[in-house]
């Protein structure tokens, strides 16, 4: 292998060849000032990038990325990153997301301790040991270290929007809405894990991320969603309408429900 790694500045030919056979417009787009709507919180996984994921291209989502997705409000490359999304690109929707088997967060939960990457994930191995009857009550390995890194997009969602930053968009009017999401490697899909924020309000009457523990919540991936919602428009166009008589009806055949 080349010490110049230029294998790999072959396939950045290739990909630039290719991109331009496909879209003439494509670089001279992306040259134009970014203009993105969302910032991606996200783990450094490299399987979980958040363009691939989220089917965007270059130029639509402004990313920050780190191991197993920790919001630190001490972490200054973090703070600029936010500082910029929201003061100056004035996103719409930051997006904490994190991914099913986390190496970052198994680490978090092992007894092995080093020194930069265990100070990093300190916050959630201490928030793991505190409650850690709860989650060694699940007997499935893969299914307790999947439901604490659930867990810890919550405790993040929570932490940002706690920073100033977020509370003086907020205070100041600004559109911004904060979301949490989890993603399963092993199948592509995102899920929809909340919570959902808008406003110092909304941040305020949540529940405590210790309560979290005990009341989980399902994550909803759009296909779960779509599904939900396609059974209950299906229960209420079957629902009998107020005054209605099943058993005299025949559009019913008398018999409380519709003619095969």
């Amino acid at each position: 292998m080349s010490r110049t790694l230029d294998h790999l500045f072959d396939r950045n030919v290739a990909w630039a060849d290719a991109k331009t056979r496909e879209d003439p417009d494509f670089f001279r787009r992306m040259a134009e000032q970014q203009a993105p709507h969302y910032l991606w919180v996200g783990c450094s996984d490299s399987r979980v990038t958040a363009n691939d994921v989220l089917g965007l291209d270059p130029g639509e989502v402004f990313v920050h990325r780190n191991i197993a997705n920790i919001v630190h409000t001490s972490d200054l490359n973090l703070l600029s990153v936010l500082e910029y999304a929201v003061e100056h690109l004035e996103v719409q929707h930051i997006i904490v997301c994190g991914h099913y088997g986390c190496g970052g967060v198994s680490r978090a939960i092992t007894e092995r301790r080093g020194a930069m990457l265990d100070h990093w994930l300190q916050p959630l191995t201490m928030f793991y040991r505190k409650h850690r009857a709860v989650f060694d009550a699940i007997e499935d390995p893969v299914r307790r270290l999947n439901r604490l890194c659930e867990i810890n997009v919550e405790m993040q969602v929570r932490r940002l929007a706690a920073t100033p930053i977020i509370e003086n968009a907020w205070g100041r009017g600004q559109s911004l809405n904060l979301h949490g999401w989890i993603y399963a490697v092993d199948d592509g899909i995102l899920r929809d894990l909340g919570p959902h924020l808008t406003s110092v309000a909304e941040r305020d009457a949540l529940s405590s991320i210790d309560q979290c523990v005990l009341d989980p919540v399902e994550p909803q991936s759009a296909k779960r969603r779509q599904a939900i919602a396609a059974f209950s428009a299906l229960a209420l166009e079957e629902e009998p309408q107020p005054g209605h008589d099943p058993a005299g009806c025949v559009c019913c055949n008398g018999q409380g429900g519709p003619k095969p």
